[in-house]
């Protein structure tokens, strides 16, 4: 522990523990040692070296002691190792682990929590709070995943160690659904006592399910700027805390099943701080003397005073007559709850013969005729002297002219050149004598030959003020100029004052751009370092008003009130009329006024009050005033405090009501919630009634979120597509407000419960197969979902879906998809009432499942029965091979084509298709055949193409192509033009 004193002769250094010295030449210790004044202690052991320390720093001339300093030892213990008993806990419910710290100091511990084994630790989010003032983990809803064994762990990191708990088991249990539970403050901190200037953070954490929103407000007030919002609400930190931060701050927590709130009173209390001391003094022996010392604090401080380290009173020392023995080293001691600071300070008593050595008589002196003059003389001196004054050899005494003051100074009135001459003053104690000597001389008085004039200017404009001198040639002039009691810088003033030197003696005044701040009462000083001469004159600077004053407000209820003040400065132009402007907490920028409604609308120059009206209530407003004159609008006034309307019942409905649709049994109330500036009062919220058309009692439910858009009200009895009659009203601490217009909604539709019957599938191609079924007759069906996938290598949830909308125009019949000899007694017999459609992109040769379900807005209902099929194999992706012959005459020809062998995968040909069309279009003449060939005669003008391609019951294989030109012939697009003919004769020999 250091210690070190400014002293001459050094300082000799001793130190006390409790009050006891500590004798360390005369009894070695040890554990203690002393370096210069600091205080070593080394291995400290907890019983024997904890305590309060004291350093005594003493000379020759005196005592002082030191702050104290206490030596406490840390500690933290384990946690007990009884094991933690089970929490359980439902599913959506709150809960909160306790931590229960072992014994510890200091306080300054921080809080974290294990999941199962370190390091594992929790991070604390909006749902999980870990306080560090109490150090319980909080979960506002628990989940399943919540399940596991917690520990609190705990440190201090003063002596940096850790501990941690045993294992606390949650075990979450599941409830479906899980209930709602409205907002519950469970982590309620006391009333709080922060030190000024520090930070501090008040918490906060609430139970519920949903998860409640934490809001921050001061009581009656703004929150401090510098305040910050953490945790997701959870905390507030306050930094740089000042007095005005005190008072009541309220934590509001709610959600869609309710709200909670609690206050939290926090004390603003200070340390100790000089607001002034005791310094070093210097006393002649038997003069009077007060010693006192001022400090802030909060709660207010005890004030004791030292001598040379003991006690030496209380308050205030006052010393009538001081000695010798009361000179000493003083320490003035000011101490509360938070802390303890002193004031060092030697008096000396001293007693000395009269001498002029630091402070003689001025050896040349100047007065000015007619004027006053004055000769100090001031010996140091213990006691006081007496003092003598003598003109040449003739000794002075006090006159109607002449007198000499207490200090020992010599004043002449009305002084004349009779007057010069030497002047010489005596002074004498018990303890000797001395004199001191000087030459007084007298010269020509400064006058003010030229002094301004009242002046009057406008805003904006030049005013001059002239001032001019005479004054004794032998000495210099130099004039100075005031306004008020404010002496004017021209060098730093430059933008408005200049001064203007016509001549030598003269010192005019220009004030360019004249402001309002300008006006006063300006004096022009000439002065010589003899004696100054003074005039004066008044500038009036004529412009807007100045700000109105002491504005307060009075009687206001929830929509009125009468705003208070006194005339500002008219600025010598009178007032016409005032304008009420006023700022509100519901404003997106509290910086922007508007003008405020007032009773009359128009306020006369002469008024001193308004009644304000059109506020809205349950606000808080700042009012202003600003007056207004023939030269224009002058500055606000300081705004009146601020105030807060009286609540009242809300008169804005919501809009937009409607709803409907949503879940089966459910009726879904939707709406557009009140602004903020419509709320009117606190626990602001709605009430929501409905009823079926046809019945005559209306239901209601209450809403308590302020923000909510939507109310769900379950019933198992609601009927689907049912009409009902819905309205909306809002609710505060006041009462209800007016209800929205009724809305006329619709409960929302059942999912379908008959599922599909007699669902049948069969392969059309090898990637394209028809599925039927006989439709759902539950009204209403918006349409049917149809999946397939393969068996055994396909997902089922990854099955391919088509959608079939149930509407006349798009609803697909049996009859549209299959050809006549597809459906025969089975389909008469059903008259047509199957509905199917058609399945595309298959994979051809596989075993697909094929399941039909009918929906609607509510949802899918059951599926129908599931059935499976196979596609076909796919048809050979081989062409046949064209050949062509035509007759002599060139008028008929003659189309062969190689038969398509299937390979072992690939479908059976059934036959061929024949398309022969024109170029360029895209239809022509189908015609289906089993043979190899074919006749036709040869067009007479335009082109042909014919296209060949095998048939089977997987599906048509790939084209091959011919063109056909009036008269000719032309290779086909697969073959040229030999080996065509090579094929050609081949077939006519066969």
């Amino acid at each position: 522990m250091n210690c070190r004193a400014r002293a001459n002769p050094p300082a000799k250094y001793t130190w006390r523990l409790n009050n006891w010295e500590l004798k360390l030449l005369e009894q070695p210790d040890e554990h203690y040692s002393l370096v210069g004044g600091n205080l070593v202690i080394t291995n400290p052991i907890k019983g024997r070296h904890g305590g309060r320390y004291v350093c005594v720093a003493s000379n020759v001339y005196g005592m002082v002691y030191s702050k104290e300093a206490i030596v406490r030892f840390g500690y933290l213990e384990d946690f007990s190792v009884e094991e933690r008993e089970a929490v359980p806990a439902k599913e959506g419910q709150g809960v909160v682990l306790l931590c229960a710290p072992p014994p510890h100091y200091p306080d300054d511990l921080t809080f974290r929590w294990i999941l199962n084994e370190l390091p594992y630790f929790i991070l604390p989010d909006k749902r999980r709070f870990v306080s560090q003032r109490t150090g319980n983990l909080y979960i506002s809803k628990v989940e399943l995943s919540d399940s596991g064994n917690y520990s609190c762990f705990v440190s201090s990191p003063s002596i940096a160690k850790s501990v941690y708990s045993q294992f606390i088991p949650l075990v979450p249990s599941p409830e479906s659904p899980a209930r709602k539970y409205p907002a519950d403050i469970r982590l309620k901190l006391p009333d709080t006592t922060a030190l000024l200037g520090q930070n501090i953070t008040l918490e906060c954490f609430a139970l519920g399910n949903p998860i409640p929103e934490i809001r921050w407000r001061k009581v009656d007030a703004e929150l401090p700027a510098s305040h910050e919002i953490g945790m997701s609400g959870s905390l507030l930190h306050l930094y740089n805390v000042q007095y005005e931060d005190e008072g009541s701050y309220e934590c509001e927590a709610l959600n869609t099943k309710g709200k909670d709130w609690h206050r939290i009173w926090l004390y603003v209390e200070a340390a100790p701080e000089w607001a002034s001391h005791i310094n070093n003094t210097e006393k002649d022996i038997g003069s009077e003397l007060t010693l006192s010392c001022q400090a802030n604090a909060k709660p207010w401080v005890y004030i004791r005073w030292l001598k040379d380290g003991y006690s030496y009173g209380k308050g205030e020392l006052k010393f009538s007559s001081l000695t010798f023995a009361d000179s000493g080293m003083y320490q003035c001691i000011a101490e509360n709850r938070y802390g303890i600071i002193y004031a060092n300070a030697e008096l000396r008593v001293i007693a000395c013969a009269p001498t002029f050595e630091k402070n003689p008589v001025r050896k040349t002196l100047l007065g000015a005729r007619k004027g006053r003059v004055v000769i100090e003389c001031k010996p140091r001196a213990a006691p006081k002297p007496k003092i003598i004054w003598s003109k040449g050899t003739e000794q002075l005494r006090n006159s109607s002219r002449l007198r000499v003051w207490d200090d020992g100074s010599l004043e002449i009135l009305n002084a004349t050149r009779q007057d010069e001459g030497t002047y010489t003053c005596f002074a004498e104690n018990d303890r000797g004598k001395a004199n001191s000597s000087g030459v007084l001389t007298i010269v020509e008085a400064t006058k003010i030959t030229t002094a301004p004039d009242y002046t009057e200017v406008t805003v904006g404009k030049t005013a001059r003020m002239a001032c001019a001198a005479s004054h004794d040639p032998s000495l210099d002039v130099t004039f100075v100029w005031s306004v008020d009691t404010h002496v004017i810088d021209f060098d730093r003033e430059t933008e408005h004052y200049e001064r203007v030197t016509a001549y030598q003696s003269s010192g005019e005044l220009r004030i360019r751009n004249t402001q309002l701040k300008h006006a006063g009462h300006y004096t022009c000083t000439a002065q010589t370092i003899v004696d100054n001469a003074t005039a004066s004159a008044d500038l009036i600077v004529r412009g807007p008003p100045g700000p109105p004053g002491g504005l307060r407000v009075e009687d206001y209820k929830a929509q009125t009130a009468r705003l208070v003040w006194s005339r500002g400065a008219d600025h010598h132009s009178p007032i016409l009329r005032y304008t009420i402007q006023a700022r509100d907490s519901l404003s997106l920028d509290w910086e922007v006024w508007r003008n405020i409604t007032t009773a009359p609308p128009i306020l006369e120059g002469m008024a001193e009050m308004a009644n304000l009206v059109d506020l809205t209530p349950w606000t808080e407003y700042e009012f202003r005033v600003i007056a207004t004159n023939a030269l224009g609008m002058g500055e606000p006034s300081v705004p009146a405090p601020k105030i807060r309307t009286w609540e009242a019942v809300p008169t804005v409905p919501p809009t937009d009501v409607g709803g409907g649709g949503g879940m089966s049994k459910e009726l879904t109330i939707t709406w557009t919630p009140v602004p903020r500036e419509f709320y009117f009062g606190r626990n602001f919220g709605y009430v929501v009634a409905f009823k079926r058309h046809d019945y005559l009692d209306w239901k209601w439910a209450t809403v308590a979120d302020p923000e909510a858009r939507r109310y769900v009200y379950k019933d198992a009895s609601i009927v689907q597509v049912t009409e009902y009659q819905v309205k909306v009203r809002p609710y505060n601490s006041q009462g209800e407000g007016p209800y929205s217009l009724t809305a006329v909604i619709y409960t929302a539709l059942d999912v379908p419960t008959e599922a599909p019957a007699d669902v049948g599938a069969s392969a059309l191609t090898s990637t394209d197969a028809l599925v039927w079924w006989l439709p759902v007759f539950q009204q209403p069906v918006d349409g049917y979902q149809i999946r397939y996938w393969r068996k055994y290598y396909d997902n089922e949830a990854a099955a391919n879906r088509l959608f079939l909308n149930r509407t006349m125009e798009n609803q697909t019949r049996l009859s549209e998809i299959l050809p006549y000899w597809h459906y025969r007694v089975e389909w008469r017999y059903y008259n047509e009432a199957w509905i199917g459609t058609r399945l595309e992109n298959m994979l051809p040769d596989s075993h697909y499942m094929v399941e039909v379900r009918a929906y609607n807005d509510a949802g899918f209902g059951p599926p129908g029965e599931i059935c499976e099929m196979f596609t076909k194999k796919p048809p050979p992706d081989r062409p046949p091979r064209l050949v062509r012959y035509y007759d002599l005459f060139r008028t008929y020809l003659y189309i062969t084509w190689t038969h398509v062998e299937p390979m072992y995968n690939e479908s059976r040909i059934e036959g061929y298709k024949v398309m022969i069309k024109k170029e360029g279009h895209f239809r022509g003449k189908l015609m289906l055949t089993g043979r190899h060939y074919m006749f036709m005669a040869v067009p007479s003008e335009g082109d042909l193409l014919v296209e060949v391609r095998a048939r089977s019951e997987g599906g048509d294989g790939p084209i091959s192509r011919i063109r056909i030109s009036a008269g000719a012939v032309l290779s086909a697009r697969s073959l040229g033009v030999v080996p065509l003919l090579l094929v050609g004769l081949c077939s006519l020999s066969l």
